[in-house]
C-alpha cells in the first residue's frame, strides 16, 4: 500500500526531535551596559568612500576587471598549493582563466575620508561554492569599520574555493601578498591613499578556512622562510597587531607537522553553538595555545549560543550545509542580523582596542555582561587572558595530580567522587577530537546512605601555596583571582558514607582517605541509617517509576534542570579564610545544548554522534578587593592557597583550568 503524503508528513513529524534550547537567562543577565566608551557595533564619525583594486583582467568578476582604481600583479602560488587532483584542477583554472601561476590579488575597498593614517585590516571569507563569490558578503563589516577609522578589505580568493583540500598555507600566504599590495600601492605618488596607511596597524579578519589563514599568515609574517620548503624565502614584516578568527577550522595546514602557532599578535575567535558546518568549537583549541606573554597583548574566545556558521556572511546566510540545508533545525537560530550585530559589536570593538589603542574596550573581553544591553538576546560564554596572569595550576605540567604548574604549588582534595587531569574533549569527541589542553575534571555528591547536616568542607578542592611560591606572584589589592570552568552536566554516583573523605591528622603531609575506626554503637547506628536509607530508596524508586509509567510521552528534563555553584575561598599565612559564592560574581553556564537537524537519524549519521554540548571554558575573575571587603585586615601578600568548596549544589561535575591570579601591568 502506497504511503498518502498525510502519513508521509506524520512519519516526519515523528521523527523530528526537540530542539532542545536551554531556557535564556537573557533577561537577567543582559540588563546594562557599565562599559566606559560608546557602542562600537553604531557607525562611526567618518564618511566612506569605497573601490576595487585587482588584475584588470578577470574573466569572472567584472569589478575586479572594469572598474579597478588599481591594478595589481598576479602572484605565483604554484609552491603552496601542491596535491590537487589533476582533472579538478584543469576544470578549475579553465574556469577562471587563469592558472595556480598566475592568481589575482583582488579586493573590494571601504575608507575613512580623513587625514589619517589609518589601520588596515583584511577580511577573508572561508570555503564555499567557488561560483557562489563570498566576498560581498563582508559589506557590513566594511562599511562600520571604515566609518570608525579602519581601512577595510574584503579580500576575494573564491578561485580556492570548492574541491581543493590542503590550500590553507596559500590562503595565508596570499593575504601577505595582498599586504605587499598595500605597500606598493602606499608609495605610489598617484594613490589617493598615499600616506594614510598604516601598515604598522594591520588587523586580520577570517572566516571559517579563512579563520585558520589569519593564524597562517601571521605566522609566516615572523618567519624568514617558508616551513615547507625552506627554498621559498619570506621577507614580509608587517605590523599585523590583530587576529579575528570567525569559526575558523584548525590543523588543516600543519607546518612540520605541528599546529601553526599563534604568538605575538592580539586573538579574538568567535563561534556559534548551531554551527552545522563546523560542528565543534576547534578554533578554540587555537585560542588555549595563544600566546599572549608579550606585554600589552590579550586574547579572547566568544561562543554564542543559536548563532550558526553562515550568518557572518551576507552571502552565505542560513543554510551551512549546501543542498541538505532543508535537514537543519533552522527554527533555533538567531536571525541573520542578529547573529551580525554580535559581530559589529565584537569584531569593531576589539580593533578599536588593539589599532586604535583604545584600552577602555577591553572589559568587554573580560566579560560579556558589561555590554549586555547592547548585545542580541541570546546566551553567551566568554574567555579572556592576558599576558599580566600568574598561572598557579594548568594542568599541563606533569601527571602527578597533586602538583600545581607553580613551584611550590600543591594540590589537595576531600570527598570528590571525580578527580583526574585529562585533556578538555571537543563536542565530535566520538572521533578523538580534543582541544589538545588539558584541565581538572572534579565531581560531587550527597552522600546515598546517610541525612547529616550542611557540611561546608564536606567536598573540596584546593591549590596551597608555600610562602616562597606566594612572594613571586606580587599579589595586592589590584589583583584578582582568575580560573576557567565548565559545567559538564553531569551528576557523579554519591559515595557512601564509608568512602566520604575525613580530615588529616595533626601533621599529616596532604589531605588523605584516612578514616577513625568506628565503635560498635556507632557501628549499628550507620547499619539502621544504611536500612532506612535503603527503603526511603526502594519507595522513591516505586514513585519514580509509577511517574516515569505516567508520563512516558513527555520529552526528556532540560538541560539546565541541575545548575551548579560552589564556594570560592582563599586561605591566608594566619589560618583564615575568606571565602564568597562563585554565582556572586559570574554567571555560570549550563551546558548549552544543541541539535543541528531535524531529526535525531541524520544527526547521529553527519556529526559522529556527537556530544550534544560543548564543554567550553567560561573565564572567571574575582578582584582580590572583594575579598578585602568582607574580612577585615586582609593582606593579599598573605594569600596562601584557592580552596574550591563544593557546598552550594548537591551535585555536579566541572572542569577546572588556569588557576591563577591576574596582576596590576608594571608602572
Amino acid at each position: 500500500m502506497r504511503a498518502t503524503p498525510l502519513a508521509l508528513v506524520l512519519l516526519a513529524a515523528a521523527c523530528t526531535q526537540p530542539s532542545r534550547l536551554v531556557r535564556s537567562d537573557a533577561d537577567r543577565v543582559l540588563t546594562s551596559v557599565s562599559l566606559d566608551a560608546p557602542n562600537p557595533g553604531v557607525r562611526g564619525t567618518y564618511e566612506v568612500r569605497r573601490f576595487y583594486y585587482g588584475s584588470g583582467t578577470d574573466k569572472r568578476r567584472p569589478e575586479f576587471r572594469d572598474s579597478v582604481l588599481v591594478r595589481t600583479r598576479a602572484v605565483n602560488a604554484q609552491p603552496f598549493l601542491r596535491g590537487i587532483d589533476a582533472s579538478d584542477a584543469r576544470k578549475r583554472w579553465r574556469y577562471w582563466g587563469f592558472s595556480r601561476r598566475e592568481l589575482p590579488l583582488n579586493g573590494r575597498v571601504w575608507h575613512p575620508v580623513g587625514a589619517g593614517p589609518f589601520p588596515l585590516v583584511l577580511i577573508v571569507h572561508g570555503n564555499h561554492s567557488m561560483k557562489e563569490y563570498s566576498d560581498p558578503g563582508y559589506a557590513y563589516l566594511g562599511e562600520l569599520l571604515a566609518s570608525r577609522g579602519f581601512i577595510t578589505v574584503s579580500v576575494d580568493q573564491n578561485f580556492l574555493n570548492g574541491g581543493i583540500r590542503t590550500e590553507n598555507d596559500a590562503r595565508g600566504w596570499m593575504l601577505l601578498k595582498h599586504l605587499e599590495a598595500w605597500r606598493a600601492m602606499e608609495r605610489d605618488p598617484a594613490f589617493p591613499l598615499r600616506g594614510k596607511v598604516d601598515l604598522q596597524r594591520v588587523g586580520l579578519i577570517g572566516h571559517s578556512r579563512g579563520g585558520e589563514a589569519v593564524a597562517v599568515a601571521a605566522g609566516f609574517n615572523r618567519l624568514s622562510h617558508y616551513p615547507d620548503d625552506a627554498r621559498i624565502a619570506f621577507d614580509f614584516n608587517f605590523g599585523i597587531r590583530a587576529l579575528i578568527a570567525i569559526a575558523p577550522i584548525d590543523g588543516q595546514y600543519r607546518p612540520a607537522d605541528r599546529l601553526p602557532p599563534v604568538a605575538g599578535v592580539n586573538y579574538l575567535v568567535v563561534h556559534g553553538s548551531h554551527d552545522s558546518d563546523v560542528s565543534t568549537f576547534i578554533g578554540l583549541r587555537t585560542y588555549l595555545r595563544a600566546d599572549v606573554s608579550e606585554p600589552g597583548l590579550v586574547k579572547s574566545a566568544l561562543y554564542v549560543y543559536r548563532a550558526n556558521h553562515g550568518q557572518f556572511n551576507t552571502v552565505w546566510g542560513d543554510n551551512d550545509v549546501g543542498k541538505s540545508g532543508w535537514l537543519l533545525n533552522k527554527k533555533s537560530l538567531l536571525t541573520g542580523e542578529e547573529q551580525r550585530e554580535v559581530g559589529r559589536v565584537f569584531f569593531s570593538g576589539f580593533l578599536e582596542m588593539a589599532l586604535h589603542g583604545r584600552r577602555e574596550y577591553e572589559p568587554m573581553f573580560r566579560d560579556y555582561r558589561t555590554i549586555g544591553g547592547w548585545l542580541p538576546r541570546t546566551m553567551y560564554v566568554s574567555h579572556f587572558a592576558s599576558g599580566r596572569e600568574r598561572i598557579v595550576a594548568d594542568f599541563e605540567e606533569d601527571i602527578d595530580v597533586t602538583t600545581g604548574t607553580l613551584e611550590g604549588a600543591r594540590v589537595a582534595s576531600r570527598g570528590l567522587s571525580t578527580w583526574r587531569e585529562s585533556a578538555i574533549e571537543a563536542r565530535v569527541a566520538a572521533r578523538g577530537t580534543t582541544f589538545e589542553s588539558n584541565a581538572v575534571m572534579l565531581g560531587w555528591s550527597a552522600p546515598r546512605d546517610t541525612v547529616q547536616a550542611r557540611d561546608s568542607l564536606r567536598a573540596w578542592y584546593a591549590v596551597r601555596l608555600t610562602a616562597e611560591a606566594a612572594g613571586t606572584l606580587g599579589l595586592d589589592r589590584g589583583s584578582a583571582l582568575t580560573f576557567g570552568v565548565v559545567d559538564m552536566g553531569r551528576r557523579p554516583s554519591p559515595l557512601s558514607a564509608a568512602d566520604t573523605l575525613t580530615p588529616p591528622a595533626p601533621g599529616a603531609r596532604r589531605d588523605s582517605v584516612a578514616r577513625p575506626k568506628p565503635s560498635a554503637s556507632s557501628r549499628a547506628d550507620q547499619s539502621k541509617s544504611r536500612d532506612s536509607a535503603k527503603a526511603a530508596a526502594k519507595a522513591a524508586a516505586k514513585a519514580a517509576a509509577k511517574g516515569a509509567a505516567k508520563g512516558a510521552a513527555r520529552r526528556d528534563p532540560p538541560a539546565d534542570s541541575l545548575r551548579v555553584d560552589f564556594t570560592v575561598e582563599l586561605l591566608l599565612a594566619d589560618g583564615r579564610s575568606v571565602a564568597l559564592p562563585v554565582s556572586s560574581v559570574a554567571a555560570l553556564r549550563p551546558p548549552l545544548t544543541v541539535r543541528l537537524y531535524k531529526h535525531a537519524y541524520i544527526e547521529r549519521k553527519l556529526t559522529g554522534p556527537p556530544r550534544d554540548h560543548e564543554f567550553v571554558p567560561q573565564r572567571v575573575s574575582i578582584p582580590l578587593a572583594r575579598f578585602a571587603a568582607l574580612l577585615p585586615g586582609f593582606d593579599p601578600a598573605a594569600v596562601r592557597g584557592i580552596r574550591f568548596r563544593f557546598d552550594r549544589s548537591p551535585a555536579g561535575t566541572i572542569l577546572l583550568d588556569d588557576v591563577g591570579f591576574e596582576v596590576r601591568e608594571a608602572r
